[in-house]
Protein backbone atom coordinates (compact mmCIF):
# COMPACT_ATOMS: atom_id res chain seq x y z
CA UNK A 1 0.00 0.00 0.00
CA UNK A 2 2.59 2.68 0.90
CA UNK A 3 4.60 1.84 -2.24
CA UNK A 4 1.65 2.40 -4.57
CA UNK A 5 0.29 5.38 -2.61
CA UNK A 6 3.70 7.05 -3.01
CA UNK A 7 3.50 6.48 -6.78
CA UNK A 8 0.07 8.14 -7.01
CA UNK A 9 1.06 10.94 -4.64
CA UNK A 10 4.25 11.81 -6.53
CA UNK A 11 2.47 11.48 -9.89
CA UNK A 12 0.14 14.44 -9.32
CA UNK A 13 1.90 16.42 -6.57
CA UNK A 14 3.90 18.95 -8.59
CA UNK A 15 1.18 19.65 -11.14
CA UNK A 16 -1.13 20.97 -8.43
CA UNK A 17 1.52 23.33 -6.99
CA UNK A 18 2.75 24.99 -10.18
CA UNK A 19 0.36 27.96 -9.94
CA UNK A 20 1.03 28.70 -6.25
CA UNK A 21 2.41 32.28 -5.91
CA UNK A 22 5.20 31.20 -3.53
CA UNK A 23 6.26 28.40 -5.89
CA UNK A 24 6.34 30.74 -8.90
CA UNK A 25 8.39 33.23 -6.90
CA UNK A 26 10.92 30.58 -5.85
CA UNK A 27 11.18 29.05 -9.35
CA UNK A 28 10.55 31.88 -11.85
CA UNK A 29 12.01 29.77 -14.67
CA UNK A 30 8.66 27.91 -14.95
CA UNK A 31 6.32 30.68 -13.76
CA UNK A 32 4.27 30.62 -16.97
CA UNK A 33 1.33 32.50 -15.43
CA UNK A 34 3.55 35.58 -14.90
CA UNK A 35 4.86 35.65 -18.48
CA UNK A 36 3.45 36.76 -21.84
CA UNK A 37 4.02 36.04 -25.53
CA UNK A 38 6.93 33.83 -26.57
CA UNK A 39 8.30 33.79 -23.02
CA UNK A 40 5.01 32.31 -21.78
CA UNK A 41 5.17 29.57 -24.43
CA UNK A 42 8.78 28.76 -23.50
CA UNK A 43 7.99 28.56 -19.79
CA UNK A 44 4.90 26.45 -20.41
CA UNK A 45 6.98 23.94 -22.39
CA UNK A 46 9.70 23.95 -19.72
CA UNK A 47 7.06 23.43 -17.02
CA UNK A 48 5.74 20.36 -18.86
CA UNK A 49 9.26 18.98 -19.16
CA UNK A 50 9.96 19.38 -15.44
CA UNK A 51 6.75 17.50 -14.62
CA UNK A 52 7.60 14.80 -17.17
CA UNK A 53 11.17 14.30 -15.85
CA UNK A 54 9.60 12.27 -13.05
CA UNK A 55 8.46 9.78 -15.69
CA UNK A 56 11.91 9.81 -17.32
CA UNK A 57 13.44 8.79 -13.99
CA UNK A 58 10.73 6.14 -13.68
CA UNK A 59 11.84 4.56 -16.97
CA UNK A 60 15.41 4.16 -15.70
CA UNK A 61 14.28 2.95 -12.28
CA UNK A 62 11.96 0.28 -13.64
CA UNK A 63 14.39 -0.99 -16.28
CA UNK A 64 17.12 -1.28 -13.62
CA UNK A 65 14.95 -3.96 -12.01
CA UNK A 66 15.58 -6.10 -15.08
CA UNK A 67 18.76 -7.34 -13.39
CA UNK A 68 18.57 -6.19 -9.75
CA UNK A 69 15.32 -8.02 -8.93
CA UNK A 70 16.69 -11.40 -10.02
CA UNK A 71 20.16 -10.93 -8.56
CA UNK A 72 19.35 -9.62 -5.07
CA UNK A 73 15.67 -10.48 -4.61
CA UNK A 74 12.39 -8.61 -4.40
CA UNK A 75 12.78 -7.29 -0.84
CA UNK A 76 16.26 -5.85 -1.41
CA UNK A 77 15.11 -4.15 -4.62
CA UNK A 78 12.12 -2.60 -2.84
CA UNK A 79 14.36 -1.41 0.01
CA UNK A 80 16.86 0.23 -2.36
CA UNK A 81 14.09 1.84 -4.42
CA UNK A 82 12.47 3.26 -1.27
CA UNK A 83 15.78 4.77 -0.13
CA UNK A 84 16.35 6.36 -3.56
CA UNK A 85 12.81 7.73 -3.48
CA UNK A 86 13.45 9.09 0.02
CA UNK A 87 16.59 10.90 -1.18
CA UNK A 88 14.67 12.43 -4.08
CA UNK A 89 11.90 13.61 -1.74
CA UNK A 90 14.40 15.24 0.64
CA UNK A 91 16.20 17.05 -2.21
CA UNK A 92 12.83 18.21 -3.58
CA UNK A 93 11.71 19.53 -0.18
CA UNK A 94 14.94 21.49 0.29
CA UNK A 95 15.13 22.81 -3.30
CA UNK A 96 16.12 26.48 -3.50
CA UNK A 97 17.24 26.48 -7.12
CA UNK A 98 15.71 25.33 -10.39
CA UNK A 99 18.57 22.88 -11.06
CA UNK A 100 18.02 21.27 -7.66
CA UNK A 101 14.32 20.83 -8.46
CA UNK A 102 15.14 19.10 -11.76
CA UNK A 103 17.60 16.70 -10.09
CA UNK A 104 15.08 15.87 -7.37
CA UNK A 105 12.40 14.99 -9.93
CA UNK A 106 14.70 12.53 -11.72
CA UNK A 107 15.86 10.84 -8.49
CA UNK A 108 12.29 10.66 -7.21
CA UNK A 109 11.25 8.98 -10.46
CA UNK A 110 14.13 6.49 -10.18
CA UNK A 111 12.93 5.30 -6.80
CA UNK A 112 9.25 5.24 -7.67
CA UNK A 113 9.94 3.37 -10.92
CA UNK A 114 11.83 0.68 -9.02
CA UNK A 115 9.01 0.34 -6.48
CA UNK A 116 6.29 0.09 -9.11
CA UNK A 117 8.19 -2.47 -11.19
CA UNK A 118 8.95 -4.74 -8.22
CA UNK A 119 6.06 -4.53 -5.78
CA UNK A 120 3.46 -6.00 -8.16
CA UNK A 121 5.77 -8.91 -9.04
CA UNK A 122 6.46 -9.60 -5.37
CA UNK A 123 2.75 -9.38 -4.51
CA UNK A 124 1.74 -11.78 -7.29
CA UNK A 125 4.43 -14.28 -6.26
CA UNK A 126 3.36 -14.45 -2.62
CA UNK A 127 -0.37 -14.73 -3.45
CA UNK A 128 -2.05 -17.98 -4.41
CA UNK A 129 -4.17 -18.35 -7.55
CA UNK A 130 -7.49 -17.68 -5.80
CA UNK A 131 -6.38 -14.45 -4.13
CA UNK A 132 -3.79 -13.06 -6.53
CA UNK A 133 -6.25 -11.08 -8.62
CA UNK A 134 -7.84 -9.21 -5.75
CA UNK A 135 -4.48 -8.64 -4.02
CA UNK A 136 -2.70 -7.07 -6.99
CA UNK A 137 -5.81 -5.29 -8.31
CA UNK A 138 -5.83 -3.14 -5.18
CA UNK A 139 -3.09 -1.20 -6.99
CA UNK A 140 -5.93 0.87 -8.47
CA UNK A 141 -7.35 1.64 -5.03
CA UNK A 142 -4.00 2.60 -3.52
CA UNK A 143 -3.10 4.66 -6.57
CA UNK A 144 -6.35 6.58 -6.22
CA UNK A 145 -5.65 7.14 -2.52
CA UNK A 146 -2.26 8.67 -3.36
CA UNK A 147 -3.70 10.91 -6.07
CA UNK A 148 -6.53 12.08 -3.79
CA UNK A 149 -4.20 12.80 -0.91
CA UNK A 150 -1.88 14.93 -3.02
CA UNK A 151 -4.70 16.91 -4.68
CA UNK A 152 -6.51 17.58 -1.38
CA UNK A 153 -3.24 18.70 0.25
CA UNK A 154 -2.58 21.00 -2.71
CA UNK A 155 -6.07 22.44 -2.37
CA UNK A 156 -5.72 22.92 1.38
CA UNK A 157 -2.34 24.64 1.18
CA UNK A 158 -3.60 26.88 -1.64
CA UNK A 159 -5.02 29.07 1.16
CA UNK A 160 -1.67 29.46 2.95
CA UNK A 161 1.06 31.97 2.21
CA UNK A 162 4.81 31.63 1.96
CA UNK A 163 6.91 28.65 0.97
CA UNK A 164 5.19 26.40 3.51
CA UNK A 165 2.41 26.13 0.90
CA UNK A 166 4.54 23.83 -1.27
CA UNK A 167 7.25 22.55 1.06
CA UNK A 168 4.86 20.73 3.42
CA UNK A 169 3.26 18.76 0.52
CA UNK A 170 6.81 18.02 -0.72
CA UNK A 171 7.99 16.62 2.61
CA UNK A 172 4.83 14.58 3.14
CA UNK A 173 5.97 12.03 0.55
CA UNK A 174 8.88 11.06 2.86
CA UNK A 175 6.41 9.16 5.07
CA UNK A 176 5.69 6.51 2.45
CA UNK A 177 9.36 5.92 1.63
CA UNK A 178 10.10 5.39 5.32
CA UNK A 179 7.21 2.93 5.61
CA UNK A 180 8.43 0.78 2.70
CA UNK A 181 12.10 0.80 3.75
CA UNK A 182 11.30 0.18 7.41
CA UNK A 183 8.73 -2.58 6.95
CA UNK A 184 9.79 -4.60 3.91
CA UNK A 185 12.13 -6.95 5.81
CA UNK A 186 9.28 -7.88 8.14
CA UNK A 187 7.66 -9.59 5.16
CA UNK A 188 8.77 -12.81 3.43
CA UNK A 189 10.91 -13.06 0.34
CA UNK A 190 9.21 -14.34 -2.79
CA UNK A 191 9.19 -18.17 -2.69
CA UNK A 192 9.54 -18.26 -6.47
CA UNK A 193 12.69 -16.13 -6.28
CA UNK A 194 14.06 -18.52 -3.63
CA UNK A 195 13.26 -21.45 -5.92
CA UNK A 196 15.09 -19.77 -8.76
CA UNK A 197 18.13 -19.45 -6.52
CA UNK A 198 17.93 -23.14 -5.53
CA UNK A 199 16.84 -22.38 -1.94
CA UNK A 200 14.03 -24.93 -2.01
CA UNK A 201 13.74 -25.49 1.75
CA UNK A 202 13.43 -21.74 2.39
CA UNK A 203 10.79 -21.46 -0.33
CA UNK A 204 8.77 -24.25 1.27
CA UNK A 205 8.97 -22.60 4.69
CA UNK A 206 7.84 -19.25 3.26
CA UNK A 207 4.85 -20.87 1.55
CA UNK A 208 3.89 -22.62 4.80
CA UNK A 209 3.95 -19.29 6.61
CA UNK A 210 1.98 -17.51 3.87
CA UNK A 211 -0.73 -20.17 3.77
CA UNK A 212 -0.87 -20.20 7.60
CA UNK A 213 -2.37 -23.69 7.88
CA UNK A 214 -4.96 -23.16 5.14
CA UNK A 215 -3.15 -25.55 2.78
CA UNK A 216 -1.83 -29.01 3.56
CA UNK A 217 1.97 -29.41 3.54
CA UNK A 218 1.66 -32.06 0.80
CA UNK A 219 -0.14 -29.56 -1.42
CA UNK A 220 2.62 -27.02 -0.84
CA UNK A 221 5.27 -29.59 -1.75
CA UNK A 222 3.36 -30.31 -4.97
CA UNK A 223 3.30 -26.57 -5.69
CA UNK A 224 7.06 -26.48 -5.12
CA UNK A 225 7.47 -29.32 -7.64
CA UNK A 226 5.32 -27.39 -10.12
CA UNK A 227 7.64 -24.41 -9.82
CA UNK A 228 10.70 -26.63 -10.20
CA UNK A 229 9.23 -28.24 -13.32
CA UNK A 230 8.43 -24.83 -14.77
CA UNK A 231 12.07 -23.82 -14.35
CA UNK A 232 13.25 -27.12 -15.82
CA UNK A 233 11.10 -26.48 -18.86
CA UNK A 234 12.75 -23.09 -19.31
CA UNK A 235 16.17 -24.83 -19.28
CA UNK A 236 19.40 -22.90 -18.92
CA UNK A 237 18.43 -19.26 -18.75
CA UNK A 238 20.45 -16.45 -20.29
CA UNK A 239 19.80 -12.78 -19.63
CA UNK A 240 18.53 -11.93 -23.13
CA UNK A 241 16.34 -15.02 -23.47
CA UNK A 242 13.24 -12.91 -22.89
CA UNK A 243 13.82 -11.63 -26.45
CA UNK A 244 13.57 -15.20 -27.83
CA UNK A 245 10.52 -17.38 -28.24
CA UNK A 246 11.80 -20.67 -26.72
CA UNK A 247 9.63 -23.54 -25.46
CA UNK A 248 7.62 -21.23 -23.18
CA UNK A 249 7.03 -18.58 -25.89
CA UNK A 250 8.92 -16.01 -23.81
CA UNK A 251 9.03 -13.31 -26.50
CA UNK A 252 5.27 -13.66 -26.99
CA UNK A 253 4.76 -13.13 -23.27
CA UNK A 254 7.18 -10.20 -23.12
CA UNK A 255 5.23 -8.42 -25.86
CA UNK A 256 1.93 -9.09 -24.08
CA UNK A 257 3.25 -7.65 -20.81
CA UNK A 258 4.68 -4.55 -22.52
CA UNK A 259 1.51 -4.06 -24.57
CA UNK A 260 -0.63 -4.37 -21.45
CA UNK A 261 1.14 -1.63 -19.48
CA UNK A 262 1.66 0.59 -22.52
CA UNK A 263 -2.07 0.13 -23.16
CA UNK A 264 -2.81 1.51 -19.69
CA UNK A 265 -1.36 4.83 -20.83
CA UNK A 266 -3.04 4.56 -24.24
CA UNK A 267 -6.43 4.67 -22.53
CA UNK A 268 -5.74 8.42 -22.34
CA UNK A 269 -5.97 8.52 -18.56
CA UNK A 270 -3.11 10.98 -18.15
CA UNK A 271 -4.49 13.25 -20.89
CA UNK A 272 -7.48 13.65 -18.55
CA UNK A 273 -5.89 13.25 -15.10
CA UNK A 274 -3.04 15.71 -15.64
CA UNK A 275 -5.38 18.29 -17.12
CA UNK A 276 -8.57 17.84 -15.10
CA UNK A 277 -8.34 21.39 -13.72
CA UNK A 278 -7.77 22.67 -17.27
CA UNK A 279 -10.83 20.81 -18.57
CA UNK A 280 -13.01 22.08 -15.71
CA UNK A 281 -11.64 25.61 -16.03
CA UNK A 282 -11.08 26.23 -19.73
CA UNK A 283 -13.72 24.02 -21.34
CA UNK A 284 -16.40 24.01 -18.65
CA UNK A 285 -15.88 27.60 -17.51
CA UNK A 286 -15.47 26.89 -13.79
CA UNK A 287 -13.51 29.13 -11.41
CA UNK A 288 -10.19 27.79 -9.98
CA UNK A 289 -11.62 27.46 -6.46
CA UNK A 290 -14.31 25.22 -7.91
CA UNK A 291 -12.12 23.39 -10.44
CA UNK A 292 -9.48 22.32 -7.89
CA UNK A 293 -11.81 20.48 -5.47
CA UNK A 294 -13.66 18.95 -8.42
CA UNK A 295 -10.33 17.60 -9.68
CA UNK A 296 -9.64 16.10 -6.24
CA UNK A 297 -13.09 14.52 -6.08
CA UNK A 298 -12.48 13.18 -9.60
CA UNK A 299 -9.62 11.07 -8.23
CA UNK A 300 -11.85 9.63 -5.51
CA UNK A 301 -13.62 7.62 -8.20
CA UNK A 302 -10.36 5.59 -8.36
CA UNK A 303 -11.05 4.23 -4.90
CA UNK A 304 -14.60 3.19 -5.78
CA UNK A 305 -13.74 1.73 -9.19
CA UNK A 306 -10.58 0.07 -7.90
CA UNK A 307 -12.47 -1.61 -5.07
CA UNK A 308 -15.04 -2.90 -7.55
CA UNK A 309 -12.25 -4.31 -9.72
CA UNK A 310 -10.54 -6.02 -6.77
CA UNK A 311 -13.72 -7.85 -5.83
CA UNK A 312 -14.74 -8.84 -9.37
CA UNK A 313 -11.44 -9.59 -11.13
CA UNK A 314 -11.52 -13.28 -10.20
CA UNK A 315 -15.24 -13.69 -10.86
CA UNK A 316 -15.29 -12.04 -14.30
CA UNK A 317 -11.64 -12.44 -15.30
CA UNK A 318 -8.90 -10.07 -16.43
CA UNK A 319 -9.92 -10.02 -20.08
CA UNK A 320 -13.57 -9.22 -19.43
CA UNK A 321 -12.70 -6.26 -17.20
CA UNK A 322 -10.10 -4.88 -19.62
CA UNK A 323 -12.31 -5.25 -22.71
CA UNK A 324 -15.40 -3.80 -21.01
CA UNK A 325 -13.38 -0.95 -19.55
CA UNK A 326 -11.73 -0.09 -22.89
CA UNK A 327 -15.11 -0.07 -24.64
CA UNK A 328 -16.58 2.15 -21.92
CA UNK A 329 -13.57 4.47 -22.15
CA UNK A 330 -14.07 4.83 -25.91
CA UNK A 331 -17.72 5.78 -25.43
CA UNK A 332 -16.93 8.30 -22.68
CA UNK A 333 -14.16 9.93 -24.73
CA UNK A 334 -16.39 10.21 -27.80
CA UNK A 335 -19.16 11.78 -25.71
CA UNK A 336 -16.69 14.22 -24.15
CA UNK A 337 -15.42 15.30 -27.58
CA UNK A 338 -19.00 15.98 -28.67
CA UNK A 339 -20.26 17.71 -25.51
CA UNK A 340 -17.21 19.93 -24.94
CA UNK A 341 -17.73 21.34 -28.42
CA UNK A 342 -20.68 23.33 -27.01
CA UNK A 343 -19.20 25.34 -24.10
CA UNK A 344 -22.14 27.80 -24.05
CA UNK A 345 -24.71 25.04 -23.61
CA UNK A 346 -25.23 24.47 -19.86
CA UNK A 347 -26.84 21.07 -20.37
CA UNK A 348 -23.90 19.98 -22.49
CA UNK A 349 -21.34 21.13 -19.89
CA UNK A 350 -23.20 19.29 -17.10
CA UNK A 351 -23.29 16.13 -19.20
CA UNK A 352 -19.57 16.57 -20.00
CA UNK A 353 -18.80 16.79 -16.27
CA UNK A 354 -20.66 13.53 -15.77
CA UNK A 355 -18.66 11.79 -18.51
CA UNK A 356 -15.34 13.06 -17.08
CA UNK A 357 -16.18 11.27 -13.83
CA UNK A 358 -17.70 8.26 -15.58
CA UNK A 359 -14.58 7.87 -17.72
CA UNK A 360 -12.30 7.60 -14.69
CA UNK A 361 -14.63 5.22 -12.88
CA UNK A 362 -14.83 2.89 -15.91
CA UNK A 363 -11.08 3.20 -16.58
CA UNK A 364 -10.09 2.12 -13.06
CA UNK A 365 -12.27 -1.00 -13.16
CA UNK A 366 -10.32 -2.56 -16.02
CA UNK A 367 -7.08 -0.61 -16.41
CA UNK A 368 -6.27 0.91 -13.00
CA UNK A 369 -4.67 -2.14 -11.40
CA UNK A 370 -5.42 -5.11 -13.67
CA UNK A 371 -2.58 -4.40 -16.19
CA UNK A 372 0.03 -4.54 -13.40
CA UNK A 373 -1.48 -7.84 -12.28
CA UNK A 374 -1.59 -9.27 -15.81
CA UNK A 375 1.97 -8.21 -16.69
CA UNK A 376 3.37 -9.81 -13.54
CA UNK A 377 1.54 -13.14 -13.96
CA UNK A 378 1.92 -13.54 -17.74
CA UNK A 379 5.75 -13.60 -17.47
CA UNK A 380 7.62 -16.90 -16.85
CA UNK A 381 9.43 -17.27 -13.53
CA UNK A 382 12.88 -17.25 -15.08
CA UNK A 383 12.29 -13.78 -16.55
CA UNK A 384 9.51 -12.34 -14.39
CA UNK A 385 11.51 -9.46 -12.89
CA UNK A 386 13.13 -8.63 -16.23
CA UNK A 387 9.89 -8.68 -18.24
CA UNK A 388 7.97 -6.73 -15.61
CA UNK A 389 10.76 -4.17 -15.48
CA UNK A 390 10.55 -3.70 -19.26
CA UNK A 391 6.76 -3.50 -19.15
CA UNK A 392 6.77 -0.86 -16.41
CA UNK A 393 9.50 0.93 -18.37
CA UNK A 394 7.08 1.08 -21.32
CA UNK A 395 4.42 2.42 -18.95
CA UNK A 396 6.74 5.25 -17.89
CA UNK A 397 7.86 5.94 -21.48
CA UNK A 398 4.29 6.46 -22.65
CA UNK A 399 3.61 8.45 -19.49
CA UNK A 400 6.47 10.79 -20.45
CA UNK A 401 5.35 11.01 -24.09
CA UNK A 402 1.73 11.88 -23.22
CA UNK A 403 2.89 14.45 -20.66
CA UNK A 404 5.00 16.14 -23.34
CA UNK A 405 2.48 15.94 -26.20
CA UNK A 406 -0.77 16.81 -24.40
CA UNK A 407 -0.18 20.57 -23.83
CA UNK A 408 0.44 21.14 -27.54
CA UNK A 409 -2.43 18.82 -28.46
CA UNK A 410 -4.91 20.77 -26.31
CA UNK A 411 -3.63 24.03 -27.81
CA UNK A 412 -3.70 22.68 -31.37
CA UNK A 413 -6.85 20.60 -31.72
CA UNK A 414 -8.65 21.27 -28.42
CA UNK A 415 -11.44 18.88 -27.52
CA UNK A 416 -10.85 16.85 -30.68
CA UNK A 417 -7.91 15.39 -28.74
CA UNK A 418 -10.49 13.17 -27.01
CA UNK A 419 -11.28 11.48 -30.34
CA UNK A 420 -7.70 10.18 -30.49
CA UNK A 421 -8.21 8.38 -27.17
CA UNK A 422 -11.61 7.07 -28.19
CA UNK A 423 -9.88 5.33 -31.12
CA UNK A 424 -6.98 3.93 -29.05
CA UNK A 425 -9.42 2.46 -26.54
CA UNK A 426 -11.38 0.78 -29.32
CA UNK A 427 -8.18 -0.77 -30.68
CA UNK A 428 -7.16 -1.90 -27.17
CA UNK A 429 -10.43 -3.80 -26.73
CA UNK A 430 -9.79 -5.70 -29.99
CA UNK A 431 -6.15 -6.49 -29.14
CA UNK A 432 -7.04 -7.84 -25.69
CA UNK A 433 -9.83 -10.01 -27.11
CA UNK A 434 -7.67 -11.74 -29.73
CA UNK A 435 -4.22 -11.91 -28.13
CA UNK A 436 -4.57 -11.97 -24.32
CA UNK A 437 -5.30 -15.40 -22.74
CA UNK A 438 -7.37 -15.40 -19.56
CA UNK A 439 -5.28 -16.05 -16.43
CA UNK A 440 -7.94 -15.81 -13.73
CA UNK A 441 -7.89 -18.62 -11.17
CA UNK A 442 -4.72 -20.21 -12.55
CA UNK A 443 -1.43 -20.64 -10.76
CA UNK A 444 1.60 -18.97 -12.30
CA UNK A 445 2.85 -22.44 -13.25
CA UNK A 446 -0.38 -23.27 -15.07
CA UNK A 447 0.11 -20.14 -17.17
CA UNK A 448 3.58 -21.44 -18.09
CA UNK A 449 1.99 -24.73 -19.19
CA UNK A 450 -0.61 -23.01 -21.36
CA UNK A 451 2.07 -21.16 -23.30
CA UNK A 452 4.18 -24.32 -23.53
CA UNK A 453 1.26 -25.93 -25.40
CA UNK A 454 0.78 -22.95 -27.72
CA UNK A 455 2.27 -22.90 -31.19
CA UNK A 456 1.15 -19.50 -32.47
CA UNK A 457 0.22 -15.99 -31.34
CA UNK A 458 -3.49 -16.84 -31.05
CA UNK A 459 -3.13 -20.37 -29.63
CA UNK A 460 -2.75 -19.40 -25.98
CA UNK A 461 -6.16 -17.69 -26.01
CA UNK A 462 -7.89 -20.82 -27.33
CA UNK A 463 -6.00 -23.15 -24.98
CA UNK A 464 -6.83 -21.03 -21.92
CA UNK A 465 -10.52 -21.26 -22.84
CA UNK A 466 -10.61 -25.02 -23.41
CA UNK A 467 -8.23 -26.46 -20.81
CA UNK A 468 -9.79 -26.80 -17.33
CA UNK A 469 -8.22 -25.20 -14.30
CA UNK A 470 -5.91 -27.50 -12.39
CA UNK A 471 -8.00 -27.47 -9.22
CA UNK A 472 -10.98 -28.75 -11.26
CA UNK A 473 -9.03 -31.13 -13.49
CA UNK A 474 -9.95 -34.14 -11.44
CA UNK A 475 -13.61 -33.32 -12.15
CA UNK A 476 -13.01 -33.17 -15.90
CA UNK A 477 -13.37 -36.87 -16.60
CA UNK A 478 -14.97 -36.25 -19.98
CA UNK A 479 -12.23 -35.98 -22.59
CA UNK A 480 -14.33 -33.44 -24.49
CA UNK A 481 -13.48 -30.91 -21.78
CA UNK A 482 -9.81 -31.00 -22.71
CA UNK A 483 -10.41 -31.65 -26.39
CA UNK A 484 -7.20 -31.55 -28.41
CA UNK A 485 -5.01 -30.53 -25.50
CA UNK A 486 -5.21 -33.67 -23.39
CA UNK A 487 -1.68 -34.71 -24.35
CA UNK A 488 -0.14 -31.68 -22.65
CA UNK A 489 -2.44 -31.89 -19.65
CA UNK A 490 -1.71 -35.57 -19.02
CA UNK A 491 1.59 -34.34 -17.61
CA UNK A 492 -0.27 -31.83 -15.44
CA UNK A 493 -2.57 -34.49 -14.05
CA UNK A 494 -0.01 -35.64 -11.51
CA UNK A 495 1.15 -32.07 -10.91
CA UNK A 496 4.31 -32.72 -12.85
CA UNK A 497 5.62 -35.67 -10.90
CA UNK A 498 7.12 -36.56 -14.28
CA UNK A 499 9.00 -34.08 -16.48
CA UNK A 500 6.96 -32.20 -19.04
CA UNK A 501 7.19 -33.53 -22.56
CA UNK A 502 8.88 -31.59 -25.31
CA UNK A 503 7.30 -28.41 -26.64
CA UNK A 504 6.88 -29.93 -30.11
CA UNK A 505 4.87 -32.82 -28.64
CA UNK A 506 2.64 -30.41 -26.78
CA UNK A 507 2.00 -28.45 -29.95
CA UNK A 508 0.75 -31.62 -31.64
Amino acid sequence: MPAIISFGYNQSLLGGLLDFPAFEKRFPEIAADLATGSEKKHKTTLRGTVVALYAAGGIIGSVSCVWLGDIRGRRFTLFVAAIVQLIGAIIMTTSYSFAQLIVSRIILGLGTGGLLATVTVWQSEISNAKRRGSHVSFVGVFLGMGLCLSLWLDFGFFYTSGEVSFRVPFVFQVIFSFMVAGLIYMFPESPRYLMKKGRVDEAEQVMLVIEDGMTEPDEIRKAIRDQQTSMDLAGQVKFWDFCRMGPQRTLNRTILAVTCLAGLQLTGVNAITFYTSTIFGRYLGLQPLVAKPLAAVYQMTSIVGGSLAAFTVERFGRKTLMITSAAGNAICMACLAALLSYPDNKSATKAATFFVYMYHFVYVIGWGGVPFLYASEIAPLAHRAAINGLAVGAFWAFNFMIGEVSPDAYEGIGVKYMIVWACTNFVLAIVVYFFFPETSGRSLEEIDEIFAMADGWLDAVRIAKRVPHRHSFEEAEDSEKVSGYSLGYENMKDRFDKPIIAHEENAK
